[in-house]
Formats: C-alpha cells, sequence, structure tokens
C-alpha cells in the first residue's frame, strides 16, 4: 500500500458515519455503505520494446450497484493502490446518486508511471490489464472511462481488447471514446464545463462578483 494514500478509505467512511448520524439511519445503512461489494487486484506481464516482461499490479473496486451498473475512472499513477480505488469508487457512488444517475461507483487502474513508458508499452499494459479485469466489466455490469493519465486512445485499446476476450462488441463497456468510435460528444469538455458552471451558480448565491473574484485550484 502506498503510504501516501493511507487514511483515503478511513476519510470516505467516516464522512458515510457522519451523514448516517445525521439522518438518524438505520445502523445497516452504513453497513452496506462502508465497503465495496467486490475489490479485484490483478497482476498481469506485458512486454517491453526491448522484448522483455515486466509485471503490473491493477485493481479495479465496485462500490454499490443498487441504482445501477457500477460506473468510474480507471487511472496510470504510481499512487495508485487498493485503498485509493476503494475510497474514489466509494464517493463515485455517492456523484451519481446526488444527480440522479442510475449508476453506482467504481474505481480502477495501475501502478505506474506513463511517462516511463513508450506508446507501444503503455498499449499493451493497458491491453493486458483490460483482459484481466474482462470478467467483471461490461455495459451492464461496470462501464470504465479516462482518468488521471487515460485518455479515449487508451479506451479504444482497451474496449478492443475487451471485444477480443469476450467475443461481444459492447462499446458502452468503456466510455471517454473519440466520437469517430462509438465516442460522445463533448466527453472531452464535459468536466470542465461542469466545474464552471457549479462555480458560476455558487458565486450567484454567494453573491460573488465573478469579474472581481480570484479563485485556488
Amino acid at each position: 500500500m502506498n503510504k501516501n494514500n493511507l487514511g483515503l478509505l478511513d476519510i470516505a467512511r467516516k464522512q458515510i458515519k457522519n451523514a448516517c448520524e445525521k439522518l438518524n439511519s438505520d445502523p445497516m445503512v452504513y453497513e452496506v455503505l462502508s465497503t465495496p461489494n467486490r475489490v479485484l487486484e490483478v497482476s498481469f506481464l506485458a512486454k517491453m520494446d526491448d522484448g522483455s516482461l515486466k509485471r503490473f499490479t491493477g485493481y479495479r473496486s465496485q462500490h454499490n450497484d443498487l441504482c445501477g451498473p457500477y460506473k468510474g475512472g480507471l487511472r496510470f499513477h504510481p499512487a495508485v493502490c487498493m485503498d485509493e480505488v476503494k475510497a474514489l469508487s466509494t464517493w463515485m457512488t455517492f456523484k451519481c446518486g446526488v444527480v440522479g444517475l442510475p449508476y453506482g461507483g467504481s474505481k480502477g487502474g495501475i501502478t505506474l508511471d506513463p511517462r516511463d513508458y513508450s506508446k507501444g508499452e503503455l498499449e499493451r499494459i493497458s491491453r493486458a490489464y483490460a483482459k484481466a479485469i474482462s470478467p467483471i466489466v461490461g455495459e451492464d455490469l461496470d462501464i470504465s472511462a479516462p482518468d488521471v493519465n487515460t485518455n479515449g486512445e487508451i479506451m479504444v485499446w482497451m474496449l478492443d481488447e475487451h471485444t477480443k476476450v469476450t467475443g461481444k462488441f459492447a462499446p458502452g463497456t468503456y466510455t471517454g471514446k473519440p466520437v469517430e468510435f462509438y465516442g460522445s460528444l463533448a466527453r472531452t469538455e464535459a468536466t470542465g464545463y461542469g466545474v464552471s458552471s457549479m462555480a458560476i451558480a455558487a458565486a450567484k448565491k454567494m453573491n460573488i462578483d465573478l469579474n472581481n473574484a480570484r479563485i485556488g485550484i
């Protein structure tokens, strides 16, 4: 476990506990929401450009699917670990729920720094990971999306590998793909647009003049 991520899951659980106490919920609500339904850790090999094989570790955490299929991003980062994906999948459940989307939360990733690998190596790593998690993902099961250090091209690689492994073309299994490959219009811009829209709405509610405001990111 990466020491930098110690406590993330504890933070998520404390948030759930506080909310349950404020709502005076049945204790079982906390028990249901405090732990992911399933967490998969995979270890797989990928070929490097020099012909050698290197082993990688990846994860997929599926927090809760009471409202619908799991949904959440995939990230490539040295800090990816079990507790991080558990916490992020937990928060994803509530992100979907608070806006009424019929999905549950999931999250996944591979522990690596993509700057250390060529494009060809990253494709082989991506495909190996997609093959490893293929039994538990799908349009009606768990839908992945780009996240930190991943993009539409990586999603296409993963979808192609998933199709090879399962024998079924299900483009909705991986979102964030280019429009010409079953992607959605404005997908790339959507996150930033949402942030700006919320900032404008919040400023209006708090009577803040954005023309004279300073921000911190």
